[in-house]
């Protein structure tokens, strides 16, 4: 009932920046809280950063001070501000939302189809 739509990703430099976007759409009553995953290649999927519906992020360690997630409820958008890119930052990032949706309204998960981000000199 929920689509999420990456944009942003690309090839950057270390050190260089890159904006992600997350734009949501579909049927849904609300969406709670929405984040960003990262799946580096042969590796699992894990956390970047979440943000509440209320507007209070959570960062995984490795990116703090780094990478900065905002919400416009407006559009429905989800961005991550990302600064001082790593190589090691080089992986397919994912957004994700909690949402519910009817029939059921049933707090669902959704996920996008991610976007590619290459840090690389």
């Amino acid at each position: 009932q929920v689509q999420l739509v990456e944009s942003g990703g690309g090839l950057v430099q270390p050190g260089g920046s890159l904006r992600l976007s997350c734009a949501a759409s579909g049927t849904f009553f609300s969406i709670n809280t929405v984040g960003w995953y990262r799946q580096p290649p042969g590796k699992q999927r894990d956390l970047v950063a979440r943000i509440t519906s209320g507007g209070s992020p959570n960062y995984a360690d490795s990116v703090k001070g780094r990478f900065t997630i905002a919400r416009e409820h407006a559009n429905n958008t989800v961005y991550l501000q990302m600064t001082s890119l790593k190589p090691e930052d080089t992986a397919v990032y994912y957004c994700n939302a909690a949402a519910r949706s009817p029939p059921s309204y049933i707090l669902t998960e959704y996920w996008g189809r991610g976007t590619q981000v290459t840090v690389s000199s």
